[in-house]
């Protein structure tokens, strides 16, 4: 089984398996005006027959995404607590992320 056209990229400290179409989320980065991301950290593209794999990167490829919306992921909440103390801490955080859209391989 073989997919057309696909890409591995790298965003922040993830890495994914894309297609045209695909819809991702990712750590909100900055991005043009126009709402467009070009992704520079390309792994390893495939057109179908042929594979090219970078070590570790590819040189002069991209993968550009249109971004659709920016959203706050769930509440993630830390707890210090030492017993027979009466002390407990919590912290909370909520990571910004982007929704994109791959337009171009």
């Amino acid at each position: 089984m073989t997919k057309e056209k696909f890409a591995v990229i790298r965003s922040g400290s993830r890495e994914s398996l894309v297609e045209k179409g695909d819809k991702i989320e990712i750590e909100k980065i900055s991005y043009l005006r126009n709402g467009k991301v070009i992704f520079a950290e390309v792994l390893l593209v495939s057109d179908g027959d042929k594979i090219k794999l970078g070590k570790p990167e590819i040189a002069g490829a991209k993968v550009e995404g249109k971004v659709l919306s920016e959203f706050k992921n769930k509440k993630v909440l830390t707890i210090k607590f030492k017993a027979k103390k009466r002390y407990k801490r919590t912290k909370g955080h909520r990571q910004n992320l982007l929704e994109v859209e791959i337009t171009k391989i």
